[in-house]
Order: structure tokens, then sequence, then C-alpha cells
């Protein structure tokens, strides 16, 4: 039954909602922004890493021939776009002409030989399974430069499953590991060291075959 009396607002309740709906409101914009700071950094931060990133690959064919000297003083001139493989005096010298085409300084830390059934595996070798360089080798960005090795104890590993391919001038797999110049974006090249076709040339020829992604995802 209605008794004429008017219903009376509770206030109380009607300020708690509106507090309630404001803090919403307030919440939902602070996340909002938050994520567009969040989405913001990481962008700044993408930036920055791509401008320090070394991507190697063989060096042209007119770039300038290279004078390599071994701690041992054993030494060679490397053309460009060329490959070096020799066996003296039972030591094995290694070397490649290469060039950073990425926009950052390129921080070889080792290499690995690569045996022919590497090429069976999509995955890219464990960091842990290179040799470390005993020497720095640094390219700078846009540059051409060098990375060499040797081997010579004879009875390491390596040594005998190279001395064979050099004899008989087969193709020959190097794995670079590299980095830039903070240590970060570790990246894995494949060359493949190729002998000249004339039999009586003793020359070789460097030519990058893939490139592996160590720490983010690869680009294929």
């Amino acid at each position: 039954m209605d008794d004429g009396r008017r219903p009376v607002t509770d206030w109380e309740t009607v300020s708690a909602l509106a507090t309630a709906g404001g803090t919403l409101v307030l919440a939902a914009a602070s996340f909002a922004s938050i994520r567009s700071a969040d989405r913001a950094a990481r962008s700044a931060e993408r930036a920055v890493l791509a401008s320090l990133r070394p991507l190697l690959i063989g060096s042209r064919l007119e770039a300038p021939k290279q004078k390599l000297i071994w701690q041992d003083g054993h030494w060679a001139h490397l053309p460009g776009s060329a490959g070096y493989l020799r066996l003296e005096d039972g030591n094995l010298y290694l070397a490649a002409s290469i060039r950073n085409v990425g926009p950052g300084l390129g921080v070889i830390h080792g290499w690995r030989f690569a045996p022919p059934d590497a090429y069976l595996k999509a995955e890219h070798p464990d960091p842990a399974d290179f040799r470390r360089q005993s020497r720095d080798l640094y390219i700078a960005p846009g540059d051409t430069s060098f990375w060499h090795a040797a081997i010579r104890d004879p009875l390491d590993p390596e040594y005998q499953a190279l001395a064979g391919p050099t004899k008989s001038r087969e193709r020959v797999n190097i794995d670079l590991l590299y980095g830039d110049s903070e240590g970060g974006q570790r990246t894995i090249s494949r060359f493949s060291l190729i002998a000249a076709v004339a039999a009586d040339e003793d020359r070789w020829i460097c030519q990058v075959v893939r490139h592996w992604n160590v720490d983010r995802p690869d680009p294929r």
C-alpha cells in the first residue's frame, strides 16, 4: 500500500558506489598507462640492441688484401673473399676474410669444426663446444677483417678431422661464435671454405652458409 511517502536516498551507499567506480576507472587508466610505458620501454630496448648487433659474412672479392701473422711467426696474405687452410711444419693453420654487415661492433668468441653431418641438424651448435680464441678479434661495423686460428697438436681430434680435407682440398665448414660489444646477442655463423677449381691453385674461397641466434629467436 502506497502511504504517499517518498523513498529516502541512501547517500552513504551512493557515495561508496561512486568512490568504487572512480577507483575502478583510475585503476584501468593506470593499467593502460603501465602497459603503454612497458611497450615503449621494450621497443626502445629492441632499438638499442639492434643498433649494437653484428652480423658476419664473407668479405667481397674486391676487399683489400690482409697480412695475417700467427703467434708462432707463421704469416700469410689473405685476399678478399678468401679462406686459408695450410699444413706446415706439422701445424694446421686456418683463416677467413670476413665482413661485418651489422650496425654493431662484432667480437668473435670462438670457433669449431662443423663435420659434414652437421648439415642434417637444424638447431644451432652448443656454445660450450666452441674453442676459445687465444687472441681478441674485433670487427667494426661495415668493415672487413679476418678470423684466424691454429691447431698444433696432431693428437687433437679436430686436427685429425681437418688434416684430411686440407690435403685433399675438400670443403671445410667452420662455425664462428660471436656477439656484440656488450657480450650479448650471441650469434653462430657457419662459413664454408671451398678449394679453387684449378688444381694448381693453392687458394680457398670463403662463403657464409647459415646463421643462428643463440640469445634470441632464430630469423627463420
